[in-house]
């Protein structure tokens, strides 16, 4: 892949990460992890536990894949860095930019 491409690329990935960071803050009051975030929403007296703990496993897998999200673009950035971005990871044939 040229240069000139895994440029638009990055910057690309740079700004979603940036929105996927800003959007976590917005919704989280800040960059702490979505379950601190929202454990003070635990154990309401009015809660049962079995509401409680479908509240607890629906944040942490929320905040799962908002981790996933960020390393997936992380790991993109580092392959460009180390030049081997478009290439597929299993057999390192370069993958057709259309894709």
């Amino acid at each position: 892949m040229q240069k000139q491409q895994t440029e638009s690329f990055r910057s690309q990935l740079v700004a979603q990460r940036k929105e996927l960071l800003d959007q976590l803050t917005r919704l989280r009051g800040g960059e702490v992890p979505r379950s601190e975030a929202s454990a003070e929403h635990f154990g309401q007296v009015e809660d049962s536990r079995a509401q409680v703990a479908t509240e607890r496993a629906m944040e942490y897998a929320m905040d799962e894949h908002e981790t996933a999200a960020i390393r997936t673009i992380d790991l993109a950035l580092k392959r460009i860095d180390s030049g081997v971005y478009g290439d597929c990871m299993d057999c390192g044939a370069e993958i057709p930019l259309q894709r």
